[in-house]
């Protein structure tokens, strides 16, 4: 099997959460999800669970943090910047949160970070590597 990392993130609206990370990119997987989940896919390696508050008190007792709290900030790699922009942009129409941090413009990388409508922060970003400055 290949390596791959499975995200899981407690969500207060199950469909509105889905609807919301569809609007991003992510397709859903019906094979791994019911009323209590859904499993989000990136891309063949990257899948994001989102769960119910009673399914995630089902993993573990510590609280789940308000939104406007930061346990971590996830990153995502886009073609362009204008990918990075649109992404921003469904986030918002989705009941997503812009720029919750200072937008990140070095020329050869540029990237935004949004909080889906639960606080998580996602960082979609793009970088060109052949346009890095030389040390």
């Amino acid at each position: 099997m290949p390596r791959m990392i499975f995200i899981s993130l407690p969500v207060a609206d199950l469909p509105a959460s889905m609807a919301f990370y569809e609007a991003l990119g992510f397709t859903n997987n019906p094979q791994f999800s019911d009323t209590t989940g859904a499993c989000m896919v990136w891309s063949e390696a990257i899948h994001v669970m989102l769960l119910t508050h009673e399914k995630w008190r089902t993993f573990t007792d510590r609280p789940i943090p308000p939104p406007t709290s930061s346990e971590v900030s996830l990153g995502l790699s886009l073609d362009s910047r204008e990918a990075v922009d649109a992404m921003v942009a469904a986030a918002v129409a989705n009941g997503g949160t812009a720029d919750v941090n200072p937008v990140q413009d070095m020329g050869f990388m540029y990237g935004r970070d949004l909080t889906d409508p639960d606080g998580h922060i996602w960082g979609p970003m793009w970088m060109d590597p052949a346009a890095m400055p030389a040390e």
